[in-house]
């Protein structure tokens, strides 16, 4: 797939959408017994844009990447993550550490676990957007001011394009959500878009291609 000069989502060579934590298997733990506290509004509009937006990537023939965060009971490998405002999340085995029930990750999809915030801190997803040739990382999932930020910044690093789907992500707060949007801002200009963005480069990208090939 190419870019085109009016790319709305400025996507650059090959594109991959990576999810990351969308998490809770059938329900959500509450903060106060463990869970990863969400302030911002809108969670079932997200929802459906996301999996809108999943649809269409496997439609267009973009890889989609799910990461999931684990952590071992005995926290071993939990690190420094309850020094901040979270408790012990994400236990192995917990129904709730599963990947949310109405998401369906595909047997020939990768889903990469990690024991931090970051997607490519200690994982295989290097790997596995070098096998997949990607130049354009989607972001969607949360939270915006964690693993979203990180693994953004990372990706910054390792000399992706990064895109951060700005209406399929959620933070801790609506000011944390922002602020993190921005901090992404300034380090790739282009890297705020929204799913109608995505949505609408893929189309463009597709029918140019066609026009390309021809009859």
């Amino acid at each position: 797939m190419t870019d085109t000069p009016t790319d709305p989502a400025r996507i650059v060579g090959n594109p991959a959408l990576i999810v990351v934590d969308i998490q809770g298997g059938a329900g959500q733990t509450p903060p106060d017994q463990g869970g990863i506290p969400i302030l911002m509004t809108g969670r079932e509009e997200r929802r459906a844009r996301v999996r809108r937006l999943v649809d269409r990537c496997r439609d267009a023939g973009i890889p989609v990447v799910w990461i999931q965060e684990v952590h071992k009971r005995s926290l071993v490998d939990i690190g420094r993550e309850l020094d901040g405002a979270e408790g012990s999340h994400c236990i192995e085995g917990d129904p709730d550490t599963e990947i949310a029930a109405w998401l369906d990750p595909q047997p020939e999809e990768f889903v990469i676990r990690k024991r931090r915030y970051s997607a490519f801190f200690g994982t295989e997803l290097e790997i596995v957007l070098k096998a997949y040739k990607a130049d354009t990382v989607l972001l969607v999932g949360g939270l915006t001011d964690v693993c979203i930020h990180y693994t953004a910044v990372d990706a910054h690093q390792h000399d992706y394009r990064v895109r951060v789907v700005t209406d399929c992500v959620a933070g801790s707060t609506q000011q944390a959500h922002d602020n993190a949007l921005a901090a992404v801002h300034y380090l790739q200009r282009d890297a705020l878009v929204t799913a109608e963005d995505v949505r609408g480069s893929i189309d463009a990208r597709l029918a140019a291609d066609a026009v390309r090939v021809g009859p």
